[in-house]
């Protein structure tokens, strides 16, 4: 397992934009799968986008594409969710999650595989 924090969660006004950042602990990051979820109050955590360790794999929730990319620099041991166009539909508490995935360059959708996860940061879209 790895440590992980998000951060770059905050208020913005429909129709604009954040960038989440989720850092990772430990010396294998660039061979762990991550994905972002997240959770609205009263509301099951539900998938919002993935990427393969590798980067070249990623997989997104139909609710967000189009308008969230997300990245990863293995370098920094880091994920990143860049969130454009922003609707209030969008608020909700934005969780990371890592899985260790080996040679395998593949993503996970189901937030059930995921072994680690952070604690997550708010995100609130006003109207």
């Amino acid at each position: 397992q790895v440590q992980l924090v998000e951060s770059g969660g905050g208020l913005v006004q429909a129709g604009g934009s954040l960038r989440l950042s989720c850092v990772a602990s430990g010396r294998t990051f660039s061979r762990y799968a991550m994905g972002w979820f997240r959770q609205a109050p009263g509301k099951e955590r539900e998938f919002v986008a993935a990427t393969s360790w590798s980067g070249g794999s990623t997989y997104y929730a139909d609710s967000v594409k189009g308008r969230f990319t997300i990245s990863r620099d293995n370098a920094k041991n880091t994920v990143y969710l860049q969130m454009n166009s922003l609707k209030p539909e969008d608020t909700a508490v934005y969780y990371c999650a890592a899985r260790a995935a080996g040679v395998i360059d593949y993503v996970i959708i189901e937030g059930d595989a995921y072994d680690s996860w952070g604690q997550g940061t708010q995100v609130t879209v006003s109207s």
